[in-house]
């Protein structure tokens, strides 16, 4: 079975680390070494637990050594409030099990980082909610006899990006983690997805850091346990996904809805039908690429949805964060 596999030379750019797992498997055929992976489903919310445990699992897939959850909901773009309390809860309890496995003490300090532009809306995540957390640090540090048990000091920040403030997110981030100290850093940003299906549907929660733009082919300074001296949860939502990715899965739409009315596939894609997924996205590249066409895509609903999104998020970590907030029932700190 092969497994030295470089995706690299695939081009495939995706954020999530279930993607980049399906791709290779897709690749070499089979499971791959290293990566050990855990899928259960419960009223339309589907939760993947993904564990790199060595390198060569790490080099096999292009992601790094760590645990990451993926929740799938597809029902989210429904707008049903009573599923995103679901998914709100949901997403709070893993996210416990995070602080949990990194020894996160119920009283330890936490930034949150909302990294992306407040002025593009699928960038917007990180921003949105860092407005709807609850922020409580400065009631300890000016009234500490006054905070009633069962919260913790948190802080948060958006940081902007690098085109509106000429400083790099990483390195303001550094500056505010060397004067304020927290134990623990939240990141939290909008991702890049190779599927239709998972963006604003999917919540991908990972203890590695976060490398800002490496979903969009930028390689940019992350925000890590190594650079900032402390522990780094990285939360992310894919927003966009490439017209080439689009285009590509239009084919497989197109070749099903053929089949279901029985007609010749054949006659219609001729070679197309004896390419593998990742051939045919290549030669979809090759073709849009060129004259500037490969852009990255969003919903026209985008609004709606990060909004929506961001509340989820944003309820969770209230719940996961403070004892004092009931996690069975986060829908009453949903802003």
């Amino acid at each position: 079975m092969k497994t030295d596999l470089d995706l690299q030379k695939y081009n495939v750019r995706t954020d999530l680390a279930l993607e980049a797992k399906e791709q290779a498997e897709g690749l070499s055929g089979g499971i791959i070494p290293g990566v050990h992976s855990e899928t259960t489903e419960v009223d339309g919310v589907k939760t993947t637990a993904l564990h790199i445990q060595n390198e060569q699992g790490s080099q096999a897939i292009g992601k790094m050594i760590g645990q990451y959850v993926t929740i799938e909901v597809p029902g989210l773009r429904n707008g049903d409030t009573m599923l995103q309390d679901r998914v709100a809860t949901e997403f709070a309890k893993h996210f416990e099990s995070f602080l949990q496995r990194l020894s996160i003490s119920k009283t330890a300090r936490v930034l949150i980082v909302g990294l992306g532009n407040w002025n593009v809306t699928p960038d917007a995540l990180g921003p949105l909610v860092v407005e709807n957390v609850m922020v409580t640090r400065h009631f300890f540090e000016l009234m500490p006899d006054q905070v009633a048990p069962g919260y913790r000091p948190v802080s948060a920040v958006a940081p902007g990006v690098l085109g509106t403030t000429g400083i790099e997110s990483s390195e303001i981030v550094q500056g505010i983690v060397d004067r304020s100290k927290p134990d623990l850093v939240i990141a939290i940003d909008a991702l890049a997805s190779r599927s239709l299906e998972r963006v604003n549907t999917t919540i991908q929660i990972a203890d590695i850091g976060i490398h800002p733009g490496s979903g969009i082919g930028n390689k940019r300074k992350g925000l890590t346990c190594e650079i900032l001296g402390v522990p780094v949860i990285a939360i992310g939502v894919p927003t966009v996904v490439y017209a080439s990715t689009i285009v590509n899965n239009t084919f497989d739409l197109m070749r099903s809805h053929m089949e279901a009315q029985k007609g010749d596939n054949n006659k219609i894609f001729g070679l197309l039908n004896e390419m593998e997924e990742h051939e045919r996205l290549l030669l979809v590249k090759e073709v849009l690429s060129p004259i500037g066409h490969d852009l990255l895509v969003t919903p026209k609903e985008v609004d709606q949805f990060i909004e929506d999104i961001a509340n989820i998020i944003a309820s969770g970590l209230n719940a996961s964060l403070h004892e004092a907030v009931d996690t069975d029932n986060v829908a009453a700190y949903t802003h």
